[in-house]
């Protein structure tokens, strides 16, 4: 690492301007990348000229100085000069800088900042509470972990204290655990914030309703949490207990509402929950609500039709029996290359049904059934084999090694006529296909089947709609891939509730910066293998992963009197950061201006 000179003259003036670089090695071979602008440094030419810069002492006092290089006499007796000694110049104190800078001005951007200002910073505190609360978010954003990894490893690396002007030391875990449980009671004021602000950046409309459920367990016991049950897990972790959680998000992914439930409560029982909780938030409307047929049931779309609300859901798959004939006709409308559907209107009835077959989920389908057919009478031959050589004559364990063989393979036992019957050699095991279901089977293979009460749109408008369900899960992804909710670590239902509110939190910077790379779309070049470069949308992730590389970090510049001066700066951004933050309307902050007193320029003797 050593300081560059770049000499350029202007208006008959000579100038140099200095750079910080290190020497890298790329595919090409050794190359030279500059890591912070340090600027011009004044020279015995430009006495009239004379360049300065403002630091402080540790008193806090702002002094003038004016830098020169070592080799370079200043004008005699000022007290203002100071002479760096180049070849001992340092980088110290590099900090993350970019992805957690990102994070703070997503959350400006929402302006989560006044929220929690308004809402939990009633109360005078060595750290405002907003702040806390913005490090909590932004942690989940970047780098999801706990209160204490963020006290012993993730907030000490980044430049949260520059940005939020936090003094050192003064977030541990304690304090932030004190912060959720100031932050959770304001949660529904929180969502309507939210709800306003996505329509005022976005022009985001919530008056088509995904909703789904997913599941996230706890590691330990937690006896003092009555919500944490063992109940259908999402996560295949069926040995611990976990909480159900609901998510309301618009056609968009943006998020409505979310909720909390005792983990084994089943998903068909929380519609009307639901339902009332956002009547209570945001009054009754006439909302179209969208969901799979797991929460499917009579009872809940009464419910959504004595509301006057309208809904377009899945459908168990037992009720397609009664449109046998219309799946064996030939009037479907392709919609996509692999999709059919049709509208199925029932005679007198208020409701409407869509048919719809995939091709490729009919292959996969019929796989799946082969392979399980195939394991099934592997098992049937293997028992009839022990049967006939006389390994097995108990009748009973005959019959219990049967039920174990028809229980390992429920997906398809249905399809075979299995039975024990008395031959003069005795007890034999004896198989077969029934045909009819093979043929039903085959037939709905690949085919699904929406119902809805709109009276409006035709087949491929409804079926279209109703594929909008993916953002819904796509929100279930993002918590738990890139936001990490999973798994809960909390032992009391407060603190759970709180960490699912954090959650909710990072998800909310997780989407507005989604929808901030859709509507200016961050190309970043990406190259081919012809040696043309191919121009390719950034995700969420990617950008936030793209701007991780920036630091912040001091230059310290050891002068001849036995000074140091210290300038904390930002790493230079390479050329796909600076097209990035282009699209995003940011600009990088030339030095942190926040807290004089642990962020600016300083000088020690």
């Amino acid at each position: 690492m050593f300081l560059r000179p770049n000499r350029r003259s202007k208006d008959g003036k000579d100038h140099t301007y200095w750079s910080l670089v290190e020497t890298v090695r790329t595919p090409d071979g050794p190359r030279q990348r500059r890591l912070c602008y340090l600027g011009e440094l004044n020279s015995s030419a430009q006495a009239r000229w004379l360049k300065t810069i403002e630091v402080f002492n540790e008193q806090g006092e702002a002094q003038q100085l004016k830098l020169f290089p070592s080799h370079v006499e200043p004008p005699a007796d000022d007290p203002q000069v100071a002479r760096v000694l180049l070849d001992k110049v340092r980088l110290e104190r590099t900090r993350q800088f970019g992805a957690c800078w990102l994070g703070l001005e997503l959350w400006k951007r929402l302006e989560l900042d006044r929220f929690f200002e308004e809402t939990v910073d009633e109360h005078e505190a060595d750290v405002p509470w907003s702040r806390v609360a913005a490090v909590l978010a932004i942690n989940r954003l970047c780098a999801p972990g706990s209160e204490l990894a963020i006290e012993e490893r993730w907030y000490p690396s980044t430049a949260l204290d520059d940005l939020l002007g936090i003094e050192d030391g003064k977030i541990n875990d304690t304090r932030l655990y004190r912060c959720l449980d100031r932050m959770l009671p304001h949660k529904t004021k929180l969502e309507r914030h939210l709800k306003q602000r996505y329509g005022e950046l976005f022009g985001a409309e919530f008056d088509v309703l995904l909703y789904d459920l997913t599941s996230t367990y706890v590691e330990g016991a937690a006896e003092k949490n009555p919500m944490m049950r063992r109940g259908y897990s999402r996560d295949h972790r069926p040995d611990c207990e976990q909480i159900v959680i609901a998510l309301i998000v618009n056609s968009e992914g943006f998020p409505f509402s979310y909720e909390t439930f005792d983990g084994n409560r089943a998903d068909v029982s929380t519609m009307e929950t639901i339902l009332r909780m956002v009547e209570r938030k945001y009054g009754r409307a006439r909302r179209i609500w969208v969901f799979d047929r797991g929460i499917v049931s009579e009872e809940n779309l009464q419910a959504i039709r004595r509301r006057g609300g309208q809904y377009l859901v899945g459908t168990p798959r037992s009720q397609m029996k009664q449109f046998e004939e219309e799946l064996l006709k030939d009037d479907w409308l392709q919609v996509r290359p692999e999709v059919d559907v049709k509208k199925v209107a029932i005679p007198g009835g208020e409701e409407t049904y869509i048919l719809c077959r995939t091709a490729g989920r009919k292959e996969k389908e019929k796989a799946i059934r082969n392979r399980f057919s195939a394991r099934m009478q592997d098992a049937l031959k293997r028992l009839a084999k022990t049967i006939a050589t006389g390994r097995l004559k108990d009748r009973n364990k005959m019959e219990r090694r049967l039920g174990r063989i028809q229980a390992s393979h429920p997906q398809v036992s249905d399809l075979y006529e299995v039975a024990l019957r008395d031959t003069p050699e005795g007890v034999r095991l004896f198989w077969e296909i029934r045909e009819e279901r093979k043929l039903w089977r085959g037939l709905r293979e690949g085919a699904y089947m929406l119902r809805t009460n709109l009276e409006a749109g035709t087949a491929e408008e409804l079926w279209s709609r109703y594929m909008q369900l993916t953002e819904a899960e796509a929100s279930f992804r993002a918590l738990k891939s890139e936001l990490s909710i999973r798994p809960l670590f909390h032992q009391k239902e407060p603190r759970v509730k709180a960490h699912v509110m954090v959650a909710f939190l990072g998800y909310s910077l997780w989407v507005t910066l989604k929808h901030l790379l859709k509507r200016r779309p961050a190309i970043v070049p990406q190259p081919s293998v012809s040696g043309v470069n191919n121009a390719q949308p950034l995700s969420a992730m990617k950008a936030l992963a793209l701007l991780s590389t920036l630091q912040s970090a001091d230059i310290v510049l050891p002068t001849t009197d036995g000074r140091e001066i210290r300038l904390r700066r930002i790493t230079e951004p390479t050329a796909e950061q600076k097209t990035l933050l282009q699209q995003l309307c940011l600009t990088l902050p030339e030095r942190f201006e926040l807290n004089r007193k642990c962020s600016v320029d300083s000088a020690t003797a």
